[in-house]
This record gives C-alpha cells, structure tokens and sequence, in this order.
C-alpha cells in the first residue's frame, strides 16, 4: 500500500513545490491584488496561473505518451534524463535573465499565457517525468507506453499535481496579502533557482540510472 501510494504522493509534492515557487504564480497572485487593492483579484488570478501551469505540464506528458509509441521506454528514459539535466543548466546559467514580464493590467487570457511559459521555461513538465513514465509503463501489460493505456494514469497525475499547487498558491498568497506583505521577501525568502535547478539534475539522473 505504501509503494503504491509513493508515486502520487510524490506527484502532489511535486505540485506543493512548484506552488512553493514564486515564479509560478503566487508573487503575481499577490501583486496584482496589491495593485488593484481588492482580495477577489488575488482569488480571480488562481483559475489563469493553475490552468497555464497544468497546460504547459500537459503538453510534456502528452509530448512523452507519443513519442512512447515509437521509443523503446529506455532510450526514452534517457533522452527524458539529459534534457533535465541539460535544462538544468539552461536554467541555472541564462534562466534568470529570460523572466517572462507581464502587465498589472493582464486579462486572465494573458495572465493563462504568462504562467504556460513560466512553467515551460522552468521546465515543471519535466520536472514529474520520472515518476509519471513508471506509473504510465505499470498500467501497460505489455511493458510499452501507449496513448490509449496510459492517458488516464497520465490525466490522474496532473489533476493530483495541479491540485497541490493550488492549494499551495492560494494558501501562499492569502497569507502573504492580508497578514506578511512583500516586503518580507527582502528578509529572509530562500532564492529557489539553485533548489530548482538541482532538483532537475536529480531527476534526470533519476531516469537515466533507471
């Protein structure tokens, strides 16, 4: 029971740090209710962040369904394995320079496209890849990823994963909009880049070992 448990709790973990992560939504989440000085806009601003970042991790997993019907699921691993890591260094060299901006004033069609390339920059998709592609392979008697077996494994993992970070983002930004305030990130906020960027590397050691 535990093991089958692992993997989604380790999906839903995954979700609570990337909404741990002010890249990923809640920094703007809090700004933009600052800046309009209303609590709906921080609550209107969940629904765009979390459906950008859901489509962004989507587009992976689908992306890796695909290729899975014509790779062999090792030498899939491994490609999955040294793009982590190789944006790892992406990121941890040039990613800080490349911040999407975006307006106070976005709609939620521009804050939804804002938080797609935020988390496809971050590489988030990626990022659930090795505990995704092991859950997708155990639903396939087979031992070989296809569309058909696995999109419901798949679907499963990111509402898990999506969820988590909701609740992350919104508990993050309520307490940060009526209690802390910004300005508490200039005291003690952990810069998250090195954390990020490390657990990219691990997880494409991950699937390449494996």
């Amino acid at each position: 029971m535990t093991q089958s448990l692992a993997p989604w709790l380790a999906i839903a973990g995954l979700g609570a740090f990337h909404g741990l992560n002010p890249a990923m939504g809640w920094l703007f989440a809090v700004a933009l209710g600052m800046h309009r000085q209303s609590r709906t806009a921080v609550f209107a601003s969940f629904g765009p962040i979390v459906l950008g970042h859901a489509l962004a991790v989507g587009a992976v997993l689908a992306a890796i369904l695909a290729f899975g019907v014509f790779l062999d699921y090792g030498l899939l691993a491994r490609l999955a394995g040294a793009v982590l890591i190789g944006w790892a260094v992406w990121h941890l060299v040039y990613g800080h320079r490349r911040r999407v901006r975006i307006g106070l004033q976005a709609g939620l069609l521009g804050l939804t496209l804002w938080s797609l390339l935020m988390a496809s920059a971050h590489g988030a998709g990626l990022m659930l890849l090795p505990v995704v592609m092991p859950l997708c392979l155990a639903d396939v008697p087979g031992g070989e990823l296809t569309v058909q077996a696995s999109i419901g494994t798949a679907l499963t993992a990111l509402g898990l994963h999506t969820g988590a970070m909701l609740v992350v983002i919104a508990a993050i930004s309520l307490t940060v909009y009526e209690w802390l305030g910004l300005a508490f990130l200039r005291q003690g906020w952990i810069n998250l880049d090195y954390i990020w960027s490390a657990a990219l590397v691990a997880s494409g050691a991950f699937l390449i070992a494996s």
